[in-house]
């Protein structure tokens, strides 16, 4: 497995090394020996998967402290485009973002730590997304940040008039109400 640091530190890209064969294919999804030697302690106690259609942007979504998230994302089918943006006070990159493409077929993943809010745009007609997290969810620790708020700018690569969002995704605030999470994320 090819582990890629990114320019904000503790964010990471996993791609996995595909054996192909007349049969199809076989990877290693995960190997907590090999995460925790590149990256760092992991437990992720929780998987969850989403299928959507083409348009649909969810997030930007964080969990406040104490049910903050480290999350594993990738996409088992389709294509998104995975955003992270960093709301670690005294950071670096504090209010940076960072996107990537994760497809099935490229098999990306993308490593995104405590104190980050995460959303996708759905780039093909379905995608099927799967991530692990490190804390269970807990919905009244739901926070957020509204997906097009300008002064992050994040370009979503879908068509304004075509991306579809969820009500409570469209009442979220600016960034300048986040959260803001101490440097270590929690």
């Amino acid at each position: 497995m090819k582990i890629t640091g990114t320019e904000i530190a503790g964010v990471w890209v996993l791609e996995p090394c595909v054996f192909r064969d007349e049969r199809g294919y076989f990877f290693e999804n995960f190997s907590r020996r090999i995460f925790e030697e590149t990256i760092g302690k992991v437990d992720f106690v929780q998987e969850n998967e989403s299928c959507s259609s083409y348009g649909v942007v969810r997030g930007l979504h964080y969990q406040l402290p104490p049910y903050t998230q480290a999350k594993l994302v990738r996409v088992v089918e389709g294509r998104v485009w995975d955003v992270a943006v960093d709301l670690r006070k005294g950071s670096a990159t504090f209010g940076r973002y960072l996107a990537v493409e994760l497809s099935g077929e490229n098999k990306k993943q993308f490593f995104i730590p405590r104190g980050f809010a995460h959303g996708f745009a759905v780039l093909s007609e379905v995608a099927v997304f799967q991530y692990k997290c490190d804390n269970y969810y807990a919905p009244e620790a739901e926070g957020g940040i509204r997906f097009d708020d300008p002064q992050l700018g994040i370009d979503w690569r879908v068509e304004p008039e075509k991306r579809i969002l969820s009500e409570k995704d469209l009442r979220l605030e600016g960034f300048d109400r986040a959260f803001v999470f101490e440097e270590n994320g929690l």
